[in-house]
């Protein structure tokens, strides 16, 4: 990991990201002094599955994936994260083990945000932190939405009792 010296082409990019937009630009320069911006390398983990970490990411420019770990030697895909996307929003919120591991997909610039910096951030600018903070909780809520899809989907993929009672009586007349 590497920290790119900020330049013009950086804060553009984050301007674009959907969840700092509506910052003004006190608001936004303020963030990105309390924040880090590092570069990745292709395959470089930015979050473990199972470590604490309590910050949240925005990709700048790059692609990272999301994993678990399966067993000791294998990890199952879950998705894939680019540009103008955040992950990690729930480590502001909670001191909670992550749930997955992020992993560059190629050379990758993150805007990190601690927790603790995103609460001076409110603290601070109350306004431009209430508008992060609901973006946040809308971000939270989408994905919450979309696993309540796939398990709706997936249980009504699943046969249901009266297809198994049937399939049983079949074999038992």
């Amino acid at each position: 990991m590497d920290t790119p010296k900020s330049n013009d082409n950086i804060i553009n990019k984050i301007k674009e990201i959907s969840t700092f937009r509506f910052l003004n630009s006190n608001e936004l320069e303020a963030l990105i002094k309390l924040s880090h911006i590092d570069q990745y390398e292709n395959e470089e983990k930015v979050i473990r599955q199972g470590e604490i970490n309590q910050s949240f990411y925005a990709i700048i420019d790059g692609t990272v994936k999301v994993t678990v770990n399966e067993n000791d030697t294998k990890e199952a895909y879950i998705c894939t994260i680019g540009n103008g996307e955040m992950f990690g929003e729930a480590g502001i919120f909670t001191k909670v083990k992550r749930t997955a591991n992020v992993i560059c997909m190629e050379k990758t610039t993150l805007m990190t945000i601690p927790r603790d910096s995103m609460l001076k951030f409110i603290r601070e600018h109350p306004v431009g932190g209430n508008k992060i903070l609901m973006l946040v909780i809308y971000s939270l809520l989408k994905k919450l939405r979309e696993v309540n899809q796939e398990l709706a989907y997936e249980r009504k993929s699943d046969a249901d009792q009266d297809d198994i009672d049937s399939i049983i009586q079949n074999f038992v007349n």
